[in-house]
């Protein structure tokens, strides 16, 4: 294939993922000045490809709406690399509202792999376990994932029609920083203009998104997916749990990870004293940390403390409780089931 024909190519795979595409931006992808990219969608245009130009200062090139693809072609290994996407993508709960579209797809793709691979598939499903959760989750709209997606990669802002959790209605305009997948919802987080604030918004309460004129510049360094996580570890809950863990940060994440809690390793003396009243709650009889005195402060709020007892357990550290006393009777309970469990003898021993 020569090299322009694999340009023009290029220029149709960009166009093919949606949106407006400027003539600056293709420029850049293809390695190649303005004028050629002008050259290349006429091509295309020869090629009887729908290919729009809009004129102005955010304009640019993008198909015409309802434009379909050709039939692709995928190699055994593009079809397995694909099939497995769709079943991960299913069992994750990553689906839009449309999620039969992931099932026909995957069955299509099924049907014209060839015998052997297809059985060497099979083998691999039946064998494979997901160890996230496989439950169904609210999902979004096709439509408004898509739309986002393309205003988060273009720094465009949107106007969404949001729908709170108790059921308040509003109309909102966002410049939306990232998309971010989390525990089969999908999440949207950005600055909301009314108050100049960063929020996060769940896709599935979106009833409608529009893309607005204009481009912002999103802040240096930002991380949607820890803002996502931050924001859903502080979110509004029944309990505010505040617990010290002898132990790093990072032992302490390995057993309460972002989203569930705010982990924030203390300087050196920050632990409780050992010998006042309210001295550490043994999770474990072990000594300390090989090499650490160090201390973490753990902040959560949960809408109940039942399981609780047992996560802290499970970290096999000392750990101090200092909100809520609530907390302090299940631990205690806990510790004396798990005594009167190791005391027990099997029948006739």
């Amino acid at each position: 294939m020569s090299r322009p024909t694999a340009r023009v190519l290029a220029l149709l795979e960009l166009l093919q993922s949606g949106g407006l595409r400027t003539t600056a931006e293709l420029a850049a992808r293809l390695g190649v000045d303005e004028r050629t990219v002008r050259r290349y969608a006429d091509h295309l245009l020869d090629l009887d490809v729908p290919v729009e130009s809009v004129r102005g200062r955010h304009g640019g090139y993008r198909l015409a709406s309802g434009y379909r693809v050709p039939p692709l072609m995928l190699s055994d290994d593009e079809a397995l690399a694909v099939l497995l996407g769709l079943v991960a993508g299913q069992r994750a709960g990553l689906m839009t509202a449309t999620g039969t579209a992931s099932e026909t797809a995957a069955a299509k793709i099924r049907r014209v792999l060839p015998e052997r691979l297809g059985r060497r598939l099979d083998a691999v499903l039946g064998s494979l376990t997901f160890t996230v959760p496989s439950g169904r989750s609210p999902a979004p709209e096709t439509g408004i994932l898509l739309s986002i997606a393309d205003a988060v990669r273009h720094h465009r802002p949107v106007s969404i029609r949001y729908i709170a959790a108790d059921g308040r209605r509003s109309e909102r305009t966002v410049h939306p920083y990232g998309l971010v997948a989390h525990s089969g919802r999908w999440y949207v987080t950005g600055e909301d203009r009314a108050t100049d604030a960063e929020r996060t918004f769940r896709l599935d309460r979106i009833a409608g998104a529009r893309t607005l004129p204009g481009t912002f510049d999103p802040p240096a360094g930002w991380d949607p997916a820890e803002r996502v996580l931050s924001g859903l570890a502080t979110a509004p809950h029944r309990h505010e749990v505040t617990v010290r863990v002898e132990g790093t940060a990072e032992h302490v994440r390995a057993r309460l990870p972002a989203g569930i809690a705010i982990v924030e390793e203390l300087p050196s003396g920050g632990g409780p004293d050992p010998g006042s009243e309210g001295g550490p709650v043994a999770g474990s009889e072990a000594g300390p940390v090989a090499g650490t005195e160090r201390w973490s402060r753990v902040d959560m709020r949960v809408e109940r403390l039942d399981w609780l007892p047992a996560v802290l357990a499970s970290l096999d550290r000392p750990f101090v409780i200092e909100r809520p006393d609530e907390l302090r009777g299940l631990v205690s309970a806990f510790a004396a089931r798990l005594a009167d469990s190791a005391r027990r003898r099997p029948p006739g021993v």
